[in-house]
């Protein structure tokens, strides 16, 4: 299993945006363009966290208190999740598959392309020196 539970996901997550935000902004115009609101559905552990990207900055909640609708609800196991971020997963093949589920136009589970792209760039790195440290 990828994550041990929903903290040590939402720990990885935190460090990721944290430093694509820092180091690719870039990564993020997309979905800011596109002015969504994402709510990821994590299963195995089970988690979730939104990306507001309606307005800047773009923003990102960890938990499941969050009551808004989402433009785009995705689910995907933890395990999927983090064979996209390392690269081993392509996510036109993941949504192909099943592994990732969107529910609502589903055009739009392509802006986070880009964002998973740079994320593949900080994530496997990020990934090793965590798993080191457990």
């Amino acid at each position: 299993m990828a994550y041990q539970n929903e903290t040590q996901l939402y720990e990885y997550l935190q460090d990721l945006f944290t430093q694509v935000k820092a180091d690719l902004p870039q990564a993020t115009e997309s979905l800011l363009k596109a002015k969504l609101f994402i709510r990821f559905n994590v299963s195995g552990p089970e988690a979730t966290f939104l990306i507001d990207a309606r307005k800047r900055p773009l923003q990102i909640e960890y938990g499941r208190a969050n009551t808004h609708k989402p433009d785009l609800d995705v689910d995907v196991t933890g395990e999927a999740l983090h064979q996209i971020l390392l690269g081993e997963l392509s996510l036109t093949k993941a949504v192909g598959s099943k592994k990732v589920k969107p529910k609502g136009p589903v055009w739009k589970v392509m802006t986070l392309a880009d964002l998973f792209y740079y994320a593949q760039k900080i994530y496997p790195d990020l990934y090793a020196s965590q798993s080191d440290e457990t």
